[in-house]
């Protein structure tokens, strides 16, 4: 009996140290749901068009997203030498890294060069950008001159030009394979297109993916956060697996720009859950 009791003063004493020290150790926040993906998620910088750098960079590092693609209003075309290599040190303080640039609309050969050499500077390998239907023979020889990747960027039933991913292919799908699309998965679906089954179609020359969701599939769908339209995000996460992208999945959240933030944090979350939720056991 006298054991007993002396056993347990000890497990007191032991608990009362323990709470003391503010208990257990609690375990660390865990990786977010993309790490050990082929694919990583990135946000677009025009997501942040109505925010200068700084406030996006910290956005970006509360959602512990680490890739982003470029916008001209962050860094301007003509920027220097040492505005470009302080603006990477910028990106660099907070984890990020600038993946590409864009979307760059580009309507003269001059336009192209300017975007080509842009890039060349800023020392990216991929150019988002949108050519006039008639430049494509000139973007094709300026990707071999520079060893670049070009995704069109489309833009659903609201221009005449590239309107879906199938439009884009069947001007590129001759062209050198360094030029495809930016698959943006919200137009392409208010255009009407299935976004799941055209990246399964289409993959072999998808180099940037745009994520949002939409109300419709028609020009009066509308963007909303991701997991509020109608967009079937499991089924897409399995197909960019299954085709094995290995690209950049960059979030360009287009609802309420003038105070983002809680809609960045819902789609991420929930484009990560869907991440979870479809992984095999």
């Amino acid at each position: 009996m006298k054991r007993i009791c002396l056993l347990l003063l000890l497990v007191v004493e032991l608990s009362v140290v323990t709470m003391a020290q503010g208990g257990p150790k609690r375990p660390d926040p865990q990786p977010p749901a993309d790490t050990h993906e082929k694919f990583k998620l990135g946000m677009a910088g025009y997501t942040f068009a109505r925010f200068g750098l700084d406030t996006a960079l910290q956005t970006l590092q509360r959602a512990d997203v680490h890739y982003f693609c470029i916008k001209d209003f962050h860094l301007p075309l003509n920027s220097t030498d040492e505005q470009i290599a302080a603006f990477h040190q910028k990106l660099k303080a907070k984890g990020v890294t600038g993946y590409g640039v864009g979307p760059i609309y580009m309507k003269s050969e001059a336009e192209i060069d300017r975007a080509f050499e842009y890039a060349k500077r800023v020392g990216v390998k991929l150019i988002v950008g949108v050519p006039n239907y008639d430049l494509l023979p000139y973007v094709d020889k300026k990707v071999k001159e520079y060893d670049m990747k070009y995704a069109i960027h489309l833009h659903g039933p609201d221009t005449k030009v590239y309107p879906d991913a199938e439009d884009v292919w069947n001007h590129v799908k001759n062209l050198d394979p360094r030029i495809g699309m930016c698959l943006d998965i919200g137009h392409d679906t208010r255009n009407g297109k299935d976004a799941v089954a055209d990246l399964k179609k289409y993959h072999t020359r998808v180099f940037d993916i745009h994520l949002k969701d939409v109300t419709g599939p028609t020009k009066q769908g509308y963007s909303v956060e991701v997991g509020r339209g109608i967009i079937n995000f499991p089924a897409f996460v399995k197909m960019l697996r299954k085709v094995g992208y290995s690209g950049v999945v960059s979030l360009e959240h287009e609802r309420n720009m003038d105070n983002p933030f809680m809609g960045i944090a819902e789609s991420v979350g929930y484009f990560r859950a869907m991440i979870v939720a479809t992984k095999k056991k």
